[in-house]
This record gives structure tokens, C-alpha cells and sequence, in this order.
């Protein structure tokens, strides 16, 4: 990913669960409020850990890889994976080739869908700065950020997170 990119970047201890970027997300792409059709969901696995899960744009995207119809491909001007609907045969092999099972078929067109970034301006990350959240923001792309360490399903974060916030107690609460 060259400097030019951009990308989400997260952290998981200052989500407070407001899910504004749900709401910023389904109202850019959808033009109304639509949680379920956000390209950021947030999860909530164990009562007061909120994990905001979104595309983390790994760099070898085996998304891309896994659809047998080349229905996805990755933007040039941003760097984030964009799905052709025209394409796309809602068959999920993009999620399940994904190791943070991030894309999702939409609940009205049945196609896949993915973080597109919001062409370069991400209004999940718009809204979580806007809040003071500071859980999600807009970063530069660079080749020193391993991004596919950010490719994990929310039930995967969720023990490394409970132990950073409860200590011990972390591992009785999941």
C-alpha cells in the first residue's frame, strides 16, 4: 500500500459502543439511518467491551482472491476493496476467504459488501473524531503497518481486549 492510501485505523479500548459510525456509514451509503447495512458494525460479545469491526484492507486481499467472478477488485485512488454489484453472485466466498469475516451480504440487494472507505474519506472515522472516541480514524496507508493483524473476527479480539481491561478477570468474563 503506498503512502497515498488511506486506511481505518482502530483502537478497541476508546470505543464507547455510541455507534455513530454505524449510523455515518448506512446514512453516506445508504441515505438513511440502517445499521444493519453499515459497513462498520459494532459488536458487543461481552457487556462494556465494544468492538467496531470493519475492513482492515489487508494488502495481499483474499477477498479479491476468493471470488470466483472478479467481482471485487481494490481502488486505485484509495486503496480500499470495492465490490461490482453487477458482478457479484452473493455466493459469500469473499467472507468466508476473509480472515476477519468482514464483508457481508446486504440485507436488501443480497450482494456483497465491503468498506469502500467513503472514497477517501471515511465518515465512520468522520464521526468517532467529531465525538472525541478517538476509536477509529483516518490513517495513512504505509508498508510498515501490517494490516491483516487487524483482520480478525470480533470474537477473536475479544480475549486480548477483556485482559487489557480487566486483567485476570478478563478471561471469567468470556
Amino acid at each position: 500500500m503506498s503512502t497515498s492510501k488511506v486506511w481505518v485505523a482502530r483502537d478497541y479500548l476508546n470505543c464507547s459502543g455510541c455507534r455513530r459510525c454505524e449510523v455515518a456509514c448506512s446514512l453516506w451509503h445508504e441515505k438513511k439511518i440502517w445499521p444493519e447495512a453499515s459497513r462498520v458494525r459494532v459488536f458487543m460479545l461481552t457487556p462494556t467491551l465494544e468492538i467496531p469491526h470493519l475492513c482492515a484492507q489487508c494488502d495481499d486481499a483474499p477477498c479479491i482472491k476468493g471470488c470466483p467472478e472478479n467481482a471485487l477488485s481494490r481502488s486505485d485512488k484509495t486503496g480500499a476493496i470495492l465490490v461490482d454489484a453487477q458482478k457479484c453472485i452473493s455466493c459469500g466466498k469473499c467472507v468466508n476467504a476473509c480472515p476477519g469475516r468482514v464483508p457481508f451480504l446486504h440485507p436488501a440487494t443480497n450482494k456483497a459488501t465491503i468498506c469502500d472507505l467513503c472514497d477517501g474519506q471515511p465518515e465512520c472515522a468522520r464521526v468517532c473524531q467529531e465525538g472525541r472516541y478517538n476509536a477509529l480514524w483516518k490513517a495513512p496507508g504505509t508498508p510498515s503497518i501490517s494490516y491483516k493483524l487487524y483482520a480478525k473476527t470480533p470474537a477473536q479480539i475479544l480475549p486480548e481486549l477483556a485482559a487489557r481491561v480487566y486483567r485476570d478477570l478478563g478471561k471469567e468474563l468470556i
